[in-house]
């Protein structure tokens, strides 16, 4: 039984969860970026507008700041198992660094969206 849990099957486990998870963040932002192009093209095509791209930013955006949300729980599993300070100091640099992105995209998508809101006719 003490074999199961042992540090080296620990680490093993954690580096393919640590994987999966980075896969994952990396496939949403792919998917977002795609579904993004798709929607500039088919817009770009119709419209010729500068507003009309805004709510493909938007969606681009909500596809990078969850894609970031995974890409930072990634980092965070990567140092669960008896971090060093170098891995440490290094989760809080790059945690900082995707969370004031984040921080950052989220405010451009809500003041985007709040613009929208402005310029739509009330009903």
């Amino acid at each position: 039984m003490n074999e199961i849990f042992s540090e080296r099957w620990l680490s093993e486990a954690v580096d393919l969860m640590v994987r999966l998870v980075e896969a994952a963040g990396a496939l949403i932002i792919f998917v977002g970026a795609m579904v993004a192009f798709v929607r500039f093209v088919v817009v770009g095509l119709r419209e010729r507008r500068a507003e009309a791209f805004v709510p493909v930013r938007l969606e681009l955006g909500r596809f990078l700041a969850l894609g970031l949300e995974f890409q930072l729980a990634s980092d965070i599993l990567r140092t669960a198992i008896a971090p060093t300070l170098r891995e440490i100091a290094e989760l809080a640099a790059v945690a900082a660094i995707r969370t004031a992105l984040n921080f950052f995209l989220t405010r451009e998508i809500k003041e985007e969206r709040d613009e929208l809101a402005r310029r739509e006719p009330a009903p």
